[in-house]
């Protein structure tokens, strides 16, 4: 079954995003990395490999469907945070904004009638989720902690535990 053109197009956008968020995720970490919060680059890591594999699950997607993987160049994202939760308050909006794109091609695919581009899109309705979830929770914990050396580095530890 060769898929549509109109979802393969949205499809290689967002395996471009997927691919654009995997490079946030591991500029963010390098940032941590400058910061001494070893923990918080080790769950940037983490999500910047999740990221990429976001990535390949609609690359294999479309192979599978007999269609072509158009990838575009991606930009460099920022390389410097003002503070933790700016850096994951950036994730939790990214995410968001992810979401709705997900969302965006879910629609397009049932307008399309491509049901198996939807059942698809089903687990990465799931995924985002969490993919709002997790950084949300971590932005709470931020916010308790403030000013705490002591909250935050036990936050580092905690995060340094995420496999």
């Amino acid at each position: 079954m060769v898929i549509k053109d109109k979802v393969q197009k949205a499809i290689n956008k967002q395996i471009n995003v997927e691919l654009y968020s995997s490079h946030l995720y591991l500029s963010m970490a390098a940032y941590f990395e400058s910061i001494s919060l070893r923990g918080f680059a080790h769950w940037m890591k983490a999500q910047s490999d999740e990221e990429r594999g976001h990535a390949m699950k609609l690359y294999e997607y479309i192979v599978e469907r007999n269609g072509i993987v158009g990838l575009t160049e991606i930009d460099g994202p920022k390389t410097e945070w003002k503070s933790p939760i700016a850096a994951f308050s950036e994730t939790y909006a990214h995410e968001v904004k992810v979401t709705s794109m997900i969302n965006d091609i879910l629609s397009l695919a049932r307008e399309e009638g491509d049901y198996a581009t939807e059942e698809m899109l089903d687990w990465f309705v799931h995924e985002q989720m969490d993919e709002e979830a997790n950084p949300k929770l971590i932005i709470d914990k931020l916010k308790i902690i403030k000013d705490s050396g002591d909250g935050l580095l036990r936050l580092d530890s905690e995060l340094g535990e995420r496999k």
